[in-house]
């Protein structure tokens, strides 16, 4: 409130120099003490009014009120002091009166419309808190209160689409829970029932210890999931030559046979700053889901090159390829496509998720690059 008072004894100021310069200092004076002291007061109620918050539309028509009030007070004292003639006197007022009947009337209708939106967003939201996703808030044009619709709408789809996701996640984790428990139950009580015999004791127990090996391997993923996606990991990063690292990777799962694998990494590459033991996942994890999808006559290519101030590194196969519907879900934790194969690491179907997720923590970013024929995953990673 102080600021707005003294911008109005400014202004007051700033009138009253056009006066002395038009005519001369009386009528500065003038000019000075008829408008400061007025200017003061408009700010002092407009300062009333938004301090008390009593609805838009009340403290709109009050503006305006106090508005028109200022107006109708100055033209008034300056006709009082200054007109000669009564008949421009009158006229002066009239005018006056118009001019802010018909800026009352305007502001009215804002007032309205900004009220009527805001309405329809609260009522929206009270939607949204209901459980409602298909809100649509249909706000014509292009101002501020259509735009803060369309984030409105743009929150609730992006919280319709985290839902649905948390859905998926639990009836996925259901899902790869049920079957090994199902299975250590039926395990567990043959063993109990003590009608085996030492060779088939040994083999329920070797096949116990597969499932528990899988629960722990699938609660572990989503453990280190979830604190990824929460930032809570962090690595000591150090200067890493992807081409030994990728090599390396290759080697290590040649043995598994399969699908012949290139690479195509040239040893003058820039180094990326990054956890070498990350990385390796990363590419474990791509390498292993392109051998799965290519058949055995098929090939594998990694590739890495520079990009900009950046490391950009591919697996490419030759595989059947991601039909388009599910390209966009591919890295979801859990998702099956529609040949009801995941693409991931084949244990947990975390894979693609965990990449993901290490892959962002580097500053990263990774994405199915388009292709011809079969598939081909991409990431980067920042230069050394």
């Amino acid at each position: 409130m102080r600021t707005g008072a003294v911008a109005a004894v400014v202004g007051a100021l700033g009138a009253a120099l056009v006066a002395w310069l038009a005519y001369d200092l009386h009528a500065a004076w003038l000019t000075f003490v008829l408008l400061a002291p007025l200017g003061c007061a408009t700010v002092l109620a407009t300062g009333l009014v938004l301090r008390r918050r009593t609805g838009l539309r009340r403290q709109a028509v009050l503006l305006g009120a106090i508005a028109t009030g200022q107006l109708l007070a100055a033209i008034g004292l300056f006709v009082a002091l200054m007109f000669v003639s009564g008949h421009d006197a009158l006229f002066t007022v009239l005018a006056a009166v118009y001019s802010a009947g018909l800026g009352l009337w305007a502001g009215r209708l804002l007032s309205r419309r900004v009220v009527g939106d805001v309405e329809a967003i609260r009522t929206g939201l009270a939607a949204v808190g209901e459980g409602r996703r298909d809100v649509r808030l249909a706000l014509d044009g292009d101002d501020e209160m259509s735009r803060l619709a369309g984030q409105v709408e743009a929150m609730v789809e992006r919280l319709a689409r985290t839902e649905a996701a948390r859905n998926d996640l639990v009836a996925a984790v259901s899902h790869d829970l049920r079957t090994p428990i199902t299975s250590l139950r039926l395990l567990v009580e043959a063993l109990d029932d003590d009608i085996l015999d030492d060779a088939d004791r040994r083999a329920y127990l070797a096949r116990l210890r597969t499932h528990v090996g899988a629960l722990g391997a699938l609660i572990d993923d989503l453990f280190e999931l979830s604190r990824l996606q929460a930032g809570e990991l962090r690595w000591s990063l150090e200067q890493v030559g992807l081409a030994a690292l990728v090599h390396e990777t290759v080697e290590a799962m040649r043995p598994h046979g399969g699908a012949r694998l290139v690479v195509d990494v040239p040893d003058s590459l820039a180094p990326a700053r990054a956890a070498p033991e990350q990385i390796q996942r990363v590419l474990f994890n791509l390498i292993q889901n392109a051998i799965r999808h290519t058949p055995a006559d098929g090939s594998v290519t990694i590739r890495a090159g520079a990009a900009g101030d950046a490391v950009e590194v591919e697996v490419a196969d030759t595989g059947a390829g991601i039909p388009a519907a599910d390209r966009d879900r591919v890295f979801d934790a859990f998702f099956q496509g529609g040949d009801g194969a995941a693409r991931t690491n084949g244990a947990t179907g975390l894979g693609l998720a965990i990449s993901r997720a290490i892959v962002e923590a580097h500053g990263g970013r990774i994405w199915l690059e388009p292709s011809p024929a079969g598939t081909s995953v991409r990431f980067t990673l920042p230069s050394g």
